[in-house]
């Protein structure tokens, strides 16, 4: 029997699903490379029943792509995020857009922990120290921050911000968190977070922020200026989600006039970001090119799900995992 065609970009990440991943789709579908569809779409167009997309920067799933699928049944992200998606225009064409909720959770959360630690404890500069040291003197600058006993700060306390305050209870941590609603008392006490009614007192109680919210109009560049007028001199910006949710000029002037300590970002904009970006110059800073999820296990776990959301779709199934507008 033959397999249905799925249209992908397995050149590479970020653009497309790394190649080490693809006999896991080969098993269930025939893959069709995005670059050969382009040149040859009379061949291909009406065979193609689903859309692979991973990250914000491959495939663009727009009207001429839609109109030209006429056999499309799906749309499946390998992230969370779907806010690069006009989920109502696909919708519109009778297609169901389908993304990866719980399986990036743990990888995430490990990421803003490893930030968080990795910032505090200068770790970028004392690697770079002993790789390029000219003297055998450590100064005083490269003295780091304690995480333990300190306060965390949790600015979203969906799935990803709870196993965060999971993983900080192990250092001992003071648990803040603000979030569209409130959780439960029972689940509060289980982490040892506290709610705080309004996202200035948590700026102005944390020695870190960490930022884990979906990006949406409400979340655009939700930590400004104005935001970073509240933080401590010694606190420490961590964004872990979209980039667009922190407003970055702001930032770089925060940190130009010692308004915070320092920031660890996984997600900027753009990423990655050009190499003369003023955040890069900062010793103060890490800048990841959105690796929160990127390992071996979770990018596994990830092409299975998007395999099974597919199959779903195309087979007339139900599955939790879809979005609607």
């Amino acid at each position: 029997m033959e397999k249905p065609c799925i249209l992908a970009n397995t050149l590479g990440a970020p653009r497309g699903i790394y190649k080490c991943f693809e006999p896991c789709i080969e098993k269930h579908f025939t893959i069709i490379q995005y670059e050969r569809f382009v040149q040859r779409k009379e061949d291909f167009a009406n065979k193609i029943q689903a859309v692979f997309l991973w990250g914000p920067r491959g495939i663009i799933v727009d009207q001429n792509l839609l109109e030209s699928l006429p056999n499309l049944k799906a749309v499946v992200n390998g992230g969370v995020g779907v806010d690069h998606l006009d989920i109502p225009l696909i919708n519109s064409f009778g297609v169901k857009v389908y993304n990866n909720p719980g399986v990036v959770d743990n990888a995430t959360a490990d990421i803003g922990m490893s930030l968080m630690l990795a910032s505090a404890r200068r770790i970028v500069e004392g690697h770079n120290f002993s790789k390029f040291h000219e003297s055998d003197y450590y100064p005083e600058s490269s003295l780091g921050t304690d995480v333990s006993r300190a306060t965390l700060g949790i600015i979203g306390m969906g799935r990803i911000g709870y196993k965060i305050a999971k993983r900080a209870q192990g250092f001992e941590m003071k648990i803040l968190y603000y979030n569209r609603n409130r959780r439960p008392e029972s689940e509060e006490r289980a982490v040892g977070a506290t709610y705080c009614a309004s996202l200035k007192e948590l700026l102005q109680r944390s020695d870190f922020v960490m930022v884990v919210v979906n990006l949406s109009p409400e979340t655009h560049k939700l930590i400004g200026a104005k935001e970073f007028a509240m933080m401590k001199p010694n606190s420490t910006l961590i964004n872990i989600c979209r980039g667009l949710v922190v407003d970055q000029d702001a930032l770089v002037d925060a940190l130009q006039k010692k308004m915070i300590r320092a920031a660890a970002l996984d997600v900027t904009y753009p990423e990655p970001l050009p190499r003369d970006h003023p955040l890069l110059s900062f010793p103060n800073v890490i800048v990841l090119p959105h690796v929160g999820t990127h390992t071996v296990e979770t990018s596994q776990m990830m092409v299975e799900r998007m395999v099974t959301n597919a199959l779903a779709a195309i087979t007339g199934g139900q599955l939790p995992d879809e979005i609607k507008a």
